[in-house]
């Protein structure tokens, strides 16, 4: 068996200190030199602490960044109602005539993370985290609880605003995330496994923007997430719903879930998602207001699937795409020019070979009132690229 060993060598340095009181670690350090043959070291400014040296030399933009956030950020203490499942075996025909109750609800407790948007107590975090809450405790960087409560809040882009009674919290700035650097370092702060509740300080992980606009579409829990920002900065249970911050102190994105490469590991990889702050900025203004998020909208535009008698009479090389059939008066659809007979083969850049593909971009795309559609129709032989603005319909 081989055998390793390490070699250091260190110059010969003579270290003469004059004035030193080792008794009093706040008595001045300043007069000593290095005497040493080559190199020689380069010497510490005159007059200055080595301690207060030392301590801004280990200050940096991350460092700084985390002194200017860390006091916005809480835990998320929550009371939920969840829905359980009855074991498999009551699958069983005989099983389900002796109880056809599978299903009970019982009261959990679960924590999240979270951080205040201003000064009067409004606070952002996951929907999922206060998801069916019955009880919402927020835990601030002093130590203080506070009884929150939940303004309103958007199931599809996983989002919440919650209030506490206050005044003059400590509150965190949005940034832009389309101004986001892949490369670049980022912050996440939260309340990993509970470990806010030990001190009442955020765990602070850094890491780099991996990637941008990370579209998933819609989940089989029908969330929708888009344009998501990916960072190898460390997140775990319990961080969803802190914030991801640039060097500047600004949030770019709202840690939100991640990849954990296997069913049984529940840790990180390196592989967690944000949602953007430019989402969020959009998103929370509803919600502030609303209470919720307005999803109805029109367009105007009535389609059909293109049968093979529609492809021989207009020369279709395939039945891919929908054909307009309708199109209402001083729509969006009217004023985006679209005609009866037009057949759409593309939307936002994703192909359509019929209405079922339509409602699926729809979907994914998590559209609203003042969105727009980017189409590509086909008219007499023609492309045409037409851009369609949805129109909101009122609450």
């Amino acid at each position: 068996m081989k055998k390793y060993q390490l070699i250091f060598t260190i110059p010969l340095m003579v270290l003469i200190f004059s004035n030193c009181n080792t008794g009093d670690t706040d008595a001045p350090r300043n007069d000593f030199e290095f005497t040493s043959s080559t190199p020689q070291p380069v010497a510490l400014q005159s007059g200055g602490n080595l301690n207060d040296q030392i301590s801004n030399s280990r200050q940096n933009a991350i460092t700084r960044a985390v002194e200017m956030v860390s006091d916005a950020v809480c835990g998320i203490n929550v009371t939920q109602i969840r829905e359980y499942r009855r074991s498999p075996a009551y699958d069983d025909p005989f099983f389900r005539l002796l109880f056809p109750d599978r299903g009970f609800r019982q009261p959990v407790k679960s924590l999240g993370s979270g951080f205040i948007v201003s000064p009067d107590g409004f606070i952002l975090t996951n929907e999922h985290v206060v998801h069916n809450a019955t009880e919402i405790v927020v835990v601030l960087s002093d130590g203080s609880t506070n009884n929150a409560e939940l303004i309103g809040s958007d199931y599809i882009t996983d989002l919440a605003l919650l209030k506490i009674e206050g005044s003059n919290f400590p509150s965190i700035k949005f940034g832009n995330s389309n101004d986001v650097i892949i490369g670049e370092w980022v912050i996440a702060l939260g309340n990993p496994f509970g470990l806010f509740e030990i001190n009442a300080k955020p765990t602070v992980t850094v890491g780099v923007v991996s990637a941008v606009d990370r579209d998933f579409g819609k989940q089989k829990n029908d969330k929708v997430y888009q344009d998501m920002i990916q960072t190898d900065a460390a997140i775990n249970q319990g961080n969803s719903g802190g914030p991801l911050v640039n060097s500047l102190g600004e949030v770019v994105g709202l840690n939100t879930f991640i990849f954990t490469g296997s069913n049984s590991n529940a840790g990180s990889i390196g592989l967690g998602f944000a949602i953007p702050v430019n989402r969020i900025k959009r998103v929370l203004k509803e919600i502030k207001k609303y209470g919720e998020v307005n999803r109805r909208f029109w367009s105007g535009l009535e389609v059909d699937d293109i049968t093979h008698m529609v492809a021989r009479y207009f020369r279709l090389e395939s039945q891919d795409g929908v054909i307009v059939t309708n199109v209402n008066k001083e729509s969006p659809a009217a004023k985006a020019g679209l005609e009866v007979g037009d057949i759409i083969v593309e939307v936002n850049s994703q192909k359509i070979k019929n209405r079922s593909d339509i409602w699926r971009v729809i979907e994914d795309s998590d559209l609203r009132g003042g969105d727009k559609l980017e189409l590509v129709a086909i008219r007499d032989k023609k492309n045409l690229n037409i851009e369609l603005k949805l129109e909101e319909i009122s609450n």
